[in-house]
């Protein structure tokens, strides 16, 4: 998240930070609707919310774009290995200090290979990239997006390989698997490729913030990994205050926000079946309580079932569909 971007005349392409600026912003407004949900003070449930979760994959993938495009504007002039290992150094051990924090913040849903994971490593996988051709770099692009597509999410269903993103999601506050999120990078490098060449001369390439706001947001897209490292702990902090002043108190689960979905889903895939409605009703009750009792729930609700979990689930819904 820290790239410096550097216009061919040796002065920062602000238009470069900006973009990055913007993307901070809405990562702020995820955040603190996650936060918010997480705490139980909102009903919606943003982790399984699919406007919520598109809104923070566009993020991630806006992210992942700036980071191959600044890899490339970084060494239009040369490679320097020492700022190149500098910045690789600095980004994983920020990933290191989410995974540490999150782990005794958030065990349950600790933070493994999130967005910083994936800039370190994608940082070094996209380094012998920059010396291809540009078409080469689309191409795998191309096959990196398609990859899950083709493969499917059960090829690897080992724990440690879940990174790769061929296996089932884990359960995790932040996850941005190598496949297909790399691809955004490789994109990213493929956008500057085309556009630096043009930027001489460009508005966009000598675009300078004036207003205030803009200025600001220039300002946290050039220092972006700081921002990212201390933008949480000072909502989550917030809220803790805001809940003390106020008296409330960070329910479990609101039931309504939590079943209402899995029931509605349940019942209408159910009845499509021809079942009577007052049947699927008990079949789906008798369902949620059973993946309850499994200690299912949480991972169901956030499709983060194993093969394993999955048959059990199913089971747990056969031997409800059996009750009398």
């Amino acid at each position: 998240m820290s790239e410096q971007a550097q216009s061919s005349a040796g002065g920062r392409i602000e238009l470069v930070d900006l973009a990055r600026g913007i993307a901070l912003l809405a990562m702020f407004v995820y955040h603190f609707a996650y936060d918010l949900s997480y705490f139980r003070l909102i009903r919606v449930d943003v982790v399984t919310d699919p406007a919520w979760r598109a809104f923070a994959r566009l993020i991630a993938g806006s992210f992942l774009v700036i980071v191959g495009f600044s890899l490339v504007l970084a060494t239009q002039k040369g490679f320097d290995r020492g700022n190149y290992l500098r910045r690789v150094a600095l980004i994983a051990c920020a990933a290191v200090l989410v995974t540490s924090a999150t782990w005794f913040a958030l065990p349950d849903v600790f933070i493994f290979f999130g967005i910083l994971h994936h800039i370190a490593l994608a940082s070094v996988l996209a380094l012998p990239f920059l010396f291809l051709p540009t078409v080469v770099i689309a191409i795998t692009a191309v096959i990196v997006f398609a990859l899950p597509f083709i493969l499917g999410h059960n090829v690897f269903t080992q724990d440690w390989l879940s990174f790769l993103g061929f296996g089932p999601w884990p359960l995790t506050a932040d996850f941005v698997p190598v496949f297909p999120w790399f691809g955004c990078v490789l994109a990213g490098m493929v956008l500057a490729r085309t556009a630096l060449p043009k930027a001489p001369g460009s508005f966009w390439a000598n675009w300078r913030a004036t207003s205030a706001p803009a200025k600001v947001i220039v300002l946290s897209g050039r220092n972006s990994l700081f921002v990212y490292l201390v933008h949480q702990p000072l909502f989550i902090g917030a809220l803790f205050l805001f809940m003390q002043a106020t008296g409330q108190v960070a329910t479990q689960k609101l039931p309504d926000a939590e079943a209402a979905p899995f029931l509605t889903a349940c019942e209408r895939s159910c009845t499509g079946t021809g079942t009577p409605k007052e049947i699927c009703e008990r079949v789906c009750g008798c369902s949620m309580d059973g993946l309850k009792q499994a200690n299912l729930w949480v991972k169901a609700l956030a499709d983060a079932l194993s093969p394993a979990e999955t048959e059990q689930a199913r089971g747990i819904g056969q031997s409800c569909a059996r009750q009398p």
